[in-house]
């Protein structure tokens, strides 16, 4: 079904891989005869392809950090959008805590959409990645987005999700630096069978790529004769999850089809044709047979968690029984045990609740599949929402998208059949609606399926958890009592191949573009929860870190910072960084503002000495999920200076880190470092400014403490070393010069400022 191959090589006019061996002249020509070369040379300002600089065609960015964007890009000196911006109302619209401050955010990012030339797809009207799809996406083109699912690859385009830090650096005119990245060429070949869909693919990838980092931080470049097979909303839903294989970005082979959707969305001007040149090097190969990929299910609590629900359907109690032990142990003392093996009756799997939505599952062809599984059930209530039968949402990814679906009577089907369809938002991917009960499981075509992210709340003692599905086979489960059930099971379903039709009066008529009319005299219209960022220090000569946070395992950006209803204050620092590890380590923020409360004062204070104090956090992987901003800057609001890790989980989290001055220390040493310990660090500010990576890290006895703010100002280097009992070597790894400067700075704000 999948298979990989490590090592690099090239490709033949008939996509077979030839061996490279060692002719390093040779590879090097070959790396130019890939798509992702002839994109990212297009790209680059540095006139160095080793090192890019990259400036993008346009950007996206959702209602849940727009705000925190525009007040960063503000502060650093933004005078107008230099390229296309869509700020998009899709994360936080339904979110109803906190009263109209949703809405605040909403009108703040019209107003500056209005102020500095940008175009604003209003609440209800898309989902920001469907919408890019739809309206800027083409061939050769890259797009920066703020949200980790900017994957645009199957039209050509080059998308890279990161945090809002990047993107404040193209608002203000600087550049996306990077090494240039490996390349890892995806050969599909076959055909899915009926039944089977993106989502099915995507897992099948996912599962064998991700634990083994096979495509972290590289370029995903998809090749092959599978792929004329596949209908591009099909690519789409396979593109869009390449996010949760840890890759930068993915770029796709384009065709008629490619050409064809363009034009039916007004672009035709868009199309341009990507080949992979015979002779073209990769770094790495995977090869992906179609005709053998089965129904997937991703098994919480991560994507990569993924297996035929053949196979789990063989092992289901000892497979339940692991992941009620997984939640138990994210759960922790929290309530009543986490209970799930309750789901498995007769030899047969029940979830709870099931959900296609977003822009992985609220694809036409997705929404058109599930009304004919549904359509063909011999007896229609078999489906219907009596007692506890299973009830299935539908969440379209656009309103163009909804509009055919109800033109066509696809929608009158889909209610007949007891689906209910949503407005097209994001919520039910990141927690913000549909949140189970406790102890319930939903089964879900959308991206992810973390701990909590599904809106439960284990500190609080409701657990709940999500496994990932396709489309088809969530409608198969629902038609067929709410059993677990692959599409491919079904023999009398009748799919049609019916063909979507874009309304773009829709969006004509309701999305405000003002890219190149932007209005300096307009007024920022700034509602109360809307708040600026706290001043922040520059770094000192050396460091003095408390352990404010220290687990074992992955610490995932929705334990950083959860989703769900903390989202409604994502526009206010303060407010927002209470939320911090909450649904983990719900002490955490206490512990952090107790030291904050003297290291504020202090760090700020020219005249306090030379070290600065701060937090740091501790684990073994950190980082692990969204783009969101939220999960560093938070951690700087409550005084965090450093994070150290076995492994950064991505690129783009890392790059949060910088932009927010926290060191993203690295180390291969075992971390088994208590909360409270201090750590010191003797002369940063030299390592950082003489372009040094490695660090050594003091570890401090418990018997040194800091009681008051006099004895901070006073410490002495050699007092300070009498209490070491370790050290540890780590290292900053590859460091920028800009992003050295950044974090002597203190942040990306400090560092624009002082430039």
């Amino acid at each position: 079904m999948v298979k990989l191959t490590e090592h690099g090589g090239f490709l033949d006019d008939a996509y077979n891989v030839v061996s490279a061996g060692d002719d390093v002249r040779r590879i090097e020509e070959g790396r130019k005869k890939t798509m992702s070369y002839r994109i990212l040379e297009k790209h680059n300002h540095s006139g160095n392809m080793k090192q890019l600089k990259l400036k993008f065609d346009c950007m996206v960015s959702p209602d849940n950090n727009y705000v925190n964007i525009l007040q960063t890009a503000k502060a650093s000196g933004l005078k107008k959008f230099p390229v296309p911006y869509v700020l998009s109302n899709c994360h936080n619209t339904l979110c109803s805590v906190g009263g109209t401050i949703l809405e605040d955010d909403h009108a703040f990012g019209l107003s500056n959409a209005k102020k500095y030339g940008g175009i604003f797809l209003p609440p209800y009207r898309g989902v920001l990645h469907q919408y890019m799809r739809e309206m800027m996406a083409g061939g050769e083109k890259m797009i920066l987005g703020s949200d980790s699912h900017t994957r645009y690859g199957a039209l050509g385009t080059m998308g890279i999700g990161e945090g809002g830090g990047e993107l404040v650096k193209q608002l203000v005119g600087q550049t996306y630096d990077i090494a240039y990245p490996k390349v890892v060429g995806i050969k599909l070949m076959g055909k899915p069978k009926p039944g089977v869909g993106p989502m099915d693919v995507a897992l099948a990838l996912i599962s064998k790529t991700f634990a083994n980092g096979f495509s972290k931080n590289n370029v995903l470049e998809f090749v092959g004769p599978g792929i004329a097979n596949l209908s591009m909303e099909f690519r789409m839903g396979i593109d869009v999850m390449t996010t949760e294989s840890a890759a930068l970005s993915s770029v796709w082979e384009t065709d008629e089809k490619t050409e064809q959707y363009l034009a039916e969305h007004g672009r035709d001007r868009e199309y341009k044709c990507l080949r992979t040149e015979e002779g073209a090097y990769y770094d790495k190969f995977i090869e992906i047979d179609m005709d053998n990929v089965e129904p997937m299910i991703a098994l919480p609590f991560h994507p990569s968690h993924a297996m035929p629900i053949r196979e789990f359907k063989t092992d289901m109690a000892n497979i339940l029984k692991e992941i009620e032990a997984e939640g138990n142990r994210i759960k922790g003392d929290h309530g009543e045990p986490f209970i799930i093996m309750n789901h498995m009756k007769e030899g047969e799997f029940y979830p709870d609740q099931a959900l296609v939505s977003g822009c992985a599952g609220g694809l036409f062809e997705n929404i058109v599949a599930v009304a004919d599984i549904l359509k063909s059930g011999s007896d229609g209530d078999i489906y219907g929402i009596r007692g506890n039968k299973l009830n299935l949402h539908v969440n379209p990814a656009s309103l163009p998208v909804m509009e055919d679906l109800m033109t066509k009577g696809i929608g009158s089907e889909l209610a007949v059949s007891g689906v209910t369809m949503r407005p097209c938002i994001c919520g039910p991917c990141f927690g913000v609606t549909d949140a189970p009960a406790d102890n319930q499981i939903s089964i879900r075509h959308v991206t992810r399926n973390y701990p909590n992210r599904e809106g439960s709340k284990p500190g609080q003692g409701q657990m709940a958890a999500v496994c990932l599905m396709d489309a088809r086979s969530i409608a198969a489960t629902v038609r067929n009592g709410g059993k677990l059930t692959g599409a491919d099971e079904l023999t009398d379903v009748e799919y049609r191949e019916l063909k979507h039709t874009f309304n773009k009066k829709i969006y004509e008529k309701q999305v405000f573009d003002n890219y190149g009319h932007e209005n300096p005299s307009e007024e920022l219209v700034k509602g109360p929860n809307i708040a600026d960022w706290p001043e922040m220090a520059p770094l000192k000569d050396h460091i003095l870190l408390k352990v404010a946070g220290s687990y074992k395992g992955s610490v995932t950006t929705d334990e950083l910072i959860p989703s769900g209803e903390a989202s409604s204050y994502r526009s206010n620092p303060e407010k927002i960084s209470g939320f911090t590890m909450i649904s983990r380590d719900p002490d955490y923020v206490g512990r952090a503002k107790a030291l904050r409360m003297i290291e504020a004062a202090l760090n700020l204070d020219s005249k306090a000495g030379n070290i600065t104090l701060g937090s740091i956090m501790i684990s073994d992987q950190i980082g692990d999920g969204s783009s969101r901003e939220q999960a560093a800057s938070c951690q700087k609001v409550l005084g965090g200076f450093a994070n150290l890790a076995n492994e950064y989980s991505t690129k783009r989290y890392r790059s949060n880190l910088i932009n927010w001055g926290i060191l993203p220390l690295r180390t291969e040493e075992p971390l088994d470092i208590p909360v409270g310990t201090y750590l010191f660090i003797s002369d940063i500010k030299e390592i950082l400014s003489c372009g040094r990576n490695e660090v050594e890290i003091l570890i401090l006895n418990e018997k040194f403490d800091i009681y008051t703010e006099k004895d901070v100002i006073n410490l002495d280097l050699s007092e300070i070393k009498s209490y070491v009992i370790k050290t540890i070597k780590a290292t900053l790894d590859v460091l920028t010069e800009e992003e050295r400067n950044i974090l002597l700075a203190g942040c990306l704000i400090n560092h624009y400022k002082g430039n």
